[in-house]
Order: structure tokens, then C-alpha cells, then sequence
């Protein structure tokens, strides 16, 4: 079982992640871990936060000469921003100053004050902040490098931002990583860059779709016989807790819903070269909670950003005086961002799944436990 918990605030001295449960043996590039956080920063619709913020990982513990050693992994990325914030963000007694009383609506700030007796939103902001999700790619990074041991990759994508969707997918997934929203259709891409100026000329947000994508998944992950072990469900739960994603689709599950049964299911065929497979993939790679070989496909509608340059009506938590919600420096639209860390969760939800399968404390048991698995398949 793999498990992760992150900590740290947004403007505190940084993030850190402990990762438990990882095989040793597992190859480990910071430099790979690096790139997935700097893409995490791109994105046209980024806020100035990420004209700060220079993320790189220090590894802290469990890896030894380029490799796991089979003990936690402890990642820190440190916030540059802190210099700035030392005051507010100190950890030695004292007075607060600066107390954030009006809060956001989206936000977690009012139910966060509500639930802990808070009378500082400051407290609830800096840890419900999406600057957390940084911590989750460094970790997903890992466990891409450990999936990649079995030929498994990820990539997202750009389906829609506000009301324009793509039509076509003309580009090259390897071609994606260089455009400004990591769109595959060119010309709605630009009508997009248009509603995000739009969108930001107003002192607004957009938000939209993306789609994340596994490829190469083995036949078998997940289980039917228990709900909490349904691929599908352990997907979704990892999904809806990014902030900013409210929806997800495994396949098409919504365009399925308007379909006869005849239209959307995946029918099976069966070759010497390929063995069982199917011709389509509408199910996005699972049935019946267990994946069958195609790629997961994962779509997640992700809301607009609710911290607006024009705030939104609030009321004081303190005197109960109408006021407007606190400001705070944000994006305008986050969705090709989402989509990394959408990766990153699909990453850990796979391998947690493919650890329970084949099982082994090393990466060269998993991949006797996987080689023997995959022959036996093949050989039915």
C-alpha cells in the first residue's frame, strides 16, 4: 500500500511530502521531478505567483545513490515567497497582525474558520491553498518513475476552457508540452487564450476540462468484489480532492449516458498478436472497477478560480458587517495545471493498485510477480 501526506503552507518555508510504501530499487531523477514541477507552473492563465516561485525538489530521505532504498521518501520544496511573509507566517508566540476576517466564497475559508473555532482565515488559506498540489507532483513524479519501469506513461491535455471545446486533435501528444495550454486543436486553443484575456480584463476567473491519460496499463488492476478497491471509485476520490476539480468522467461517461447500450459499449476481439482487446475504448479503460488493458482516460471539470481581482460580496467573521472577500494573489485559469496534477493522482492511484497486485518489497520481485502475470494472459 502506498500512502503520502503532505504538509507546509503556501507562504510558509516551504512544502514537504513523506511517501511510504514504495519498493526499493525504484531509479530516482530529480531532474525528472523538476521538470513535472515547472510544468505544473506553465500555463497561460498563471497568476504571478509563478513568476516567484522557482520550484526544485531536495530529497530528504529514502533514496541512496540514484535509488530507493525501500524506507519512506521525504521531498521539500522550499517557497521563496517567505522572505516576504516571515512576519505573518512566524511559528514563535506572539500577536497576530494582519488577520484575514472576510472570506472568500468557493473557498474553504468559512467553513474552515466554522469548523476549527478559527478567527484568522489566514489559518484555513495557506495550508487549503493550491500551492499544496506542488507537493503532489514531486510525489507523482516517483511513482511515474516506477510505473515507467513497466512502460506505463502519462500525459493531459486541454479539452475545453469555458464554453469552447476542442473539435479536432491535430497535434502530436509530444507536441503539446510547447504550447500555451496544452491544447491538441490549435485554432480553438486561440479562442480559448481570447476568453482567458477576457476573463482576466474583467477581474474574473474561467474554468473548463482536462483530460489525463494513462498509457500501457496492464489488464487486471483495482478489484469488483469490494467498492473501496473499484479502480474507478479509488480514481474519482483522488481526483475531487484537487482543489478546483467538482467533476470527473471516467471515458465518456456522459456522452455514454445519452447513448443506447448498443452505441457505447466496447465490443471484444481476439488475435494471436494481441489477444483479447477491444477496438474502442468508451469505457476509458475500466470495467467493472478493474482496468482491461486500454488507456484510462480521465476527464475533470475544473471551476473557475474563486479569488477574483473583484471580490465577491462577504461578511466579517468578527463584527458581522457586510464587507468584500479578502484578495489574494491568483490565476486567472488553472485547467492545464490541474491536468499535471491530475497525472500525479492517477499515478499514485495506479501504482497503490499495482502494488497490491504483484506485490514484492523490490522493484526486481514486482517485475518477476508482473512478467509471470502478463505471460500467463498472454497464454490463456
Amino acid at each position: 500500500m502506498i500512502r503520502w501526506l503532505t504538509s507546509g503552507e503556501s507562504h510558509g518555508k516551504g512544502l514537504s511530502v513523506i511517501i511510504e510504501g514504495l519498493p526499493a530499487g525504484i531509479p530516482v531523477d530529480v531532474e525528472f521531478i523538476n521538470d513535472e514541477l515547472l510544468r505544473r507552473q506553465k500555463g497561460y492563465g498563471r497568476g504571478k505567483r509563478m513568476t516567484i516561485e522557482k520550484d526544485r525538489v531536495e530529497v530528504l530521505s529514502g533514496v541512496r545513490y540514484g535509488k530507493t532504498i525501500g524506507s519512506p521518501v521525504s521531498l521539500f520544496i522550499s517557497n521563496k515567497d517567505y522572505e516576504n511573509w516571515k512576519d505573518i507566517m512566524k511559528i514563535e508566540p506572539g500577536k497576530e497582525t494582519d488577520k484575514v476576517t472576510s472570506p472568500r466564497p468557493g473557498h474553504a475559508d468559512l467553513a474552515g474558520v466554522l469548523k476549527y473555532g478559527l478567527d484568522d482565515i489566514r489559518n484555513v488559506i495557506e495550508h487549503a491553498s493550491a500551492r499544496e498540489t506542488a507537493a503532489r507532483v514531486a510525489a507523482g513524479a516517483i511513482l511515474k518513475l516506477f510505473l515507467k519501469e513497466f512502460k506505463i506513461e502519462f500525459y493531459s491535455h486541454t479539452i475545453a476552457i469555458g464554453g469552447i471545446s476542442i473539435n479536432e486533435r491535430k497535434r502530436e501528444i509530444d507536441k503539446l508540452e510547447n504550447t500555451p495550454l496544452r491544447c491538441m486543436d490549435p485554432e480553438k486553443e486561440k479562442e480559448m487564450i481570447k476568453l482567458i484575456d477576457e476573463a482576466k480584463s474583467r477581474g474574473d476567473s474561467i474554468g473548463g476540462i482536462s483530460e489525463v491519460v494513462a498509457l500501457g496499463v496492464c489488464p487486471g488492476l483495482g478489484s469488483y468484489s469490494h467498492y473501496d478497491k473499484r479502480l474507478d471509485a479509488r480514481i474519482a476520490h483522488a481526483m475531487l480532492s484537487i482543489p478546483s476539480v467538482k467533476g470527473i468522467e471516467i471515458g465518456e461517461a456522459f456522452e455514454n449516458s445519452k447513448r443506447f447500450g448498443s452505441d457505447v459499449h466496447d465490443e471484444i476481439f481476439y488475435s494471436d498478436e494481441k489477444g483479447f482487446y477491444h477496438k474502442t475504448n468508451r469505457a476509458g479503460g475500466i470495467e467493472g472497477g478493474v482496468s482491461n488493458g486500454g488507456d484510462i482516460v480521465v476527464r475533470l471539470a475544473i471551476k473557475p478560480i474563486p479569488t477574483l481581482r473583484k471580490p465577491f460580496h462577504s461578511v466579517d467573521i468578527l463584527t458581522k458587517e457586510e464587507r468584500l472577500a479578502q484578495k489574494e494573489r491568483a490565476d486567472v485559469c488553472v485547467v492545464p495545471a490541474v491536468g499535471v496534477i491530475g497525472e500525479a493522482m492517477l499515478a499514485f492511484v495506479i501504482s497503490d493498485a499495482f502494488i497490491e497486485k504483484f506485490g514484492g518489497d523490490c522493484l526486481d520481485d514486482i517485475k518477476s510477480h508482473y512478467d509471470l502475470y502478463m505471460k500467463r494472459i498472454r497464454d490463456v
